[in-house]
Order: C-alpha cells, then sequence, then structure tokens
C-alpha cells in the first residue's frame, strides 16, 4: 500500500516530491517538422523542415509526464499541461536526437512546477518552465463530457 498526502480530497504519493528528474530520449523524424505541424495550413507547408515549436512542447511535456508516473496512481490519476514557458534556440533537421532533461522543482497541491530543457547534440534547443495539474481521469473525462453535451444544446 502506497503513502499517500492529503490534497483536496483527492490522495497523492508522498513520493510526489520536488528533486524527481528525468532524462527523455527521441530522434527526431520527418513527421515532427513544421511542414507537418498543420499539413492543412500552407504557411507551415512551406517552411523548413525542423523540429517544429509545437512538437518541441509536446516532447518536453511527455518527458514532464514519464518522471512523474510512477508517482501518481496512474493511470486512474493522469497529469495535464496548464502552462508553458520555454525557449526554442535552434533548428534541429530530423534524424538528430534529441534529450529532454526535467526536474519537478515544487508542488503546490496538484499543481506541478518543472524546470525543462531540451538539447540536440549539439546545441541548447530549449530551456524553460512547465506547469502540470493532477487530475483524477473518470472525473475529468465527466466534466469534459458535459462540456460536449451543454456545447451541443447551445
Amino acid at each position: 500500500m502506497h503513502t499517500t498526502l492529503y490534497v483536496k480530497g483527492e490522495h497523492l504519493k508522498e513520493t510526489l516530491k520536488p528533486g524527481i528528474r528525468y532524462e527523455h530520449k527521441f530522434v527526431v523524424p520527418k513527421s515532427k517538422t513544421v511542414p507537418a505541424l498543420y499539413p492543412e495550413a500552407e504557411e507551415f507547408v512551406v517552411m523548413p523542415e525542423v523540429f517544429a515549436t509545437g512538437f518541441l512542447v509536446g516532447f518536453l511535456e511527455w518527458a514532464c509526464i514519464k518522471a512523474i508516473n510512477p508517482h501518481l496512481d496512474w493511470p486512474t490519476e493522469q497529469s495535464v499541461g496548464i502552462h508553458i514557458n520555454v525557449s526554442h534556440d535552434a533548428a534541429t533537421p530530423p534524424g538528430l536526437e534529441v534529450k529532454a532533461t526535467v526536474e519537478l522543482i515544487k508542488v503546490d497541491g496538484r499543481k506541478l512546477f518543472f524546470s525543462v530543457e531540451a538539447h540536440d547534440g549539439i546545441d541548447l534547443i530549449s530551456k524553460g518552465q512547465h506547469e502540470r495539474f493532477v487530475i483524477n481521469k473518470e472525473k475529468f473525462d465527466a466534466s469534459i463530457a458535459n462540456k460536449t453535451a451543454d456545447n451541443k444544446a447551445n
């Protein structure tokens, strides 16, 4: 049985605390370049084939998720991104391996604060902060279903 921390009606594992670090690696395919971000947008299609900022953000989120999943009651508990503030300082062509290094630096209830950076083996390509929020998947899905129903009713 896991020791838990009581937070606003939710129990979080005590192991979910600042200092959790994770490194995640990924070889950038052509499908994660700028033209692939919104293939229906001509403006994107004609842009250079380099790692897209949108996919970079997703990669950093992925690393944060992998860092904390062992410290959640996954998949019942999950986390969603609620804020991102990162640079994108260097272009990365397909075929290069990118490495994200993330660290959980603060826990405030179910709100999690990360320091994040990414490197492509040649350049530091990104650095900044990311925030995530721990959710109960079933409750979250129910609220989204209600939002969808409310939208259809209007």
